[in-house]
């Protein structure tokens, strides 16, 4: 497989590359830059290219309580190459990192590659339920 490239979100840097991937993969839920700069302050973030090409991007919110949240999200044309594994996997050391006993997903139900991207890195459903204004349910799942 080819090496990725990862750059962490911070500042201006792959501000805009993370915001089009959370775009593409979560349509219901736009997030403007300045929605990803906050984040960035909160989270850790990260794009992921394959040369120059953007192939993806990750979130790792960190623990509280012990729980931190991983999400790996990779755009539609590069599925099935083991590239969210890898951001999943670096997503998951940088959670451990931080003090993670549990970690946690959230995938959109609609999304269904996502949903059995998380099922087979080993997470079980926990929750489903609708935030306000909504109309497809979100789905929370913990690594078993």
């Amino acid at each position: 497989m080819p090496t990725l490239r990862f750059v962490r979100v911070d500042g201006e840097t792959g501000l805009a590359d993370w915001q089009h991937v959370h775009n593409v993969i979560i349509p219901t839920h736009q997030l403007s830059l300045d929605d990803v700069r906050e984040r960035s302050g909160r989270h850790h973030l990260e794009v992921a290219y394959l040369g120059d090409v953007l192939i993806g991007c990750s979130t790792v919110r960190p623990p509280v309580d012990g729980t931190a949240t991983v999400i790996a999200r990779v755009l539609a044309a590069h599925r099935g190459q083991g590239y969210g594994g890898e951001l999943y996997g670096r997503g998951l050391e940088r959670a451990r990192a931080l003090g993670a006993g549990t970690i946690e997903t959230v995938v959109l139900s609609s999304n269904e590659d996502g949903l059995r991207f998380a099922l087979k890195q080993g997470f079980e459903e926990v929750e489903r339920y609708l935030l306000p204004g909504d109309t497809i349910p979100w789905i929370d799942l913990r690594l078993a």
